[in-house]
């Protein structure tokens, strides 16, 4: 009797465990984009910083990035058990977050005049708190938005395995986050020193082809990284109004679906080629999210000076 249940706790286990491995693959595949999305993101995030400062940042954000999905998981969980409904309005609200910050980017970048951003850099130059309060305040912030990105995450592996059982879905999503987390900031560690491996490899020693190509393509990785960086800075904004404004247009549903005509009305035309009418979605969505974001800072804005009015009064 014994040995018969040990069979069957095994074969139950197993079955658990192939549930898993095929649940996480399919989850792994529909969850790649926002994965991508999330790499540009937090790399853009924790540039800025010291050079010897860079890893620690990384690790930093990757623990909260862990702890992220210690709070989601099973918070997933149990919206899904309970109250199903609040899933796609919380994730709406992530998403109009995400725009916000994104416009919030744009806004002060053009806003701040050269004077302004000479009195903000100087005192993180040559103040040793600032420059810990500055790295502290990244850290914050790519922290916050890993929490909306890794929500869009869980939300869509819960949504893939909602018909399992409850122990497949634990160990689905944890499986996800764990990888997910692991694979985005161990990918942005080797981005922000990509710097340091030009320099170690362009000053090798050594006399032949091989040593004449490693120091070529140190001094390649070394003079293309700022401007690797300064890529992913942009892309990680385009990326929170593409994120921030899909996210809110599958909320929106009849905004998502005049967007898929207006996407299939340009994929109509003969002169558009698969690569144009396979982005257009995408670029609609970060539109859409510019303007939700422009709308959440204006209304920010209000609310602050209301705020500041009665403050004063």
């Amino acid at each position: 009797m014994a040995g018969a249940s040990l069979l069957t706790l095994l074969d139950d286990i197993a079955t658990i465990l192939d549930d898993v491995a095929a649940m996480s693959k399919i989850a792994a595949r529909k969850t790649a984009g926002v994965l991508g999305d999330d790499l540009a993101l937090n790399a853009q995030q924790v540039t800025g910083v010291s050079a010897e400062r860079e890893l620690p940042v990384v690790w930093a954000v990757a623990l909260g990035s862990f702890k992220n999905k210690c709070i989601l998981v099973p918070a997933a969980m149990l919206i899904s058990a309970f109250i199903p409904w609040a899933v796609t309005p919380l994730l709406m609200f992530g998403g109009l977050f995400l725009c916000y910050e994104g416009f919030e980017k744009i806004y002060h970048s053009y806003s701040a005049s050269k004077h302004q951003l000479a009195e903000e850099v100087a005192p993180q130059l040559d103040d040793n708190i600032d420059l810990q309060e500055y790295e502290k305040n990244k850290v914050k912030g790519a922290i916050r938005t890993d929490f909306v990105l890794s929500a869009e995450i869980i939300a869509i592996t819960l949504g893939i395995v909602a018909e399992k059982s409850l122990s497949t879905q634990f160990f689905t999503l944890s499986f996800i986050a764990i990888i997910m987390t692991i694979g985005v900031y161990g990918l942005v560690a080797g981005i922000v020193k990509l710097d340091d491996a030009g320099l170690y490899l362009s000053q090798r020693p050594g006399e032949g082809a091989w040593a004449r190509f490693k120091r070529r393509f140190g001094f390649m990785l070394l003079s293309s990284a700022p401007y690797l960086m300064k890529t992913l800075s942009v892309v990680g904004t385009i990326a929170m109004f593409m994120v921030g404004g899909g996210i809110l247009t599958h909320g929106w549903h009849w905004i998502g679906e005049k967007i898929s005509l207006a996407a299939a009305w340009v994929a109509g035309f003969d002169f558009v080629g698969p690569v144009v009418a396979f982005i257009t979605p995408s670029i609609l969505n970060a539109l859409f999210g510019v303007v939700a974001g422009a709308i959440a800072l204006l209304l920010m804005q209000v609310v602050n000076k209301l705020k500041s009015d009665k403050t004063a009064s």
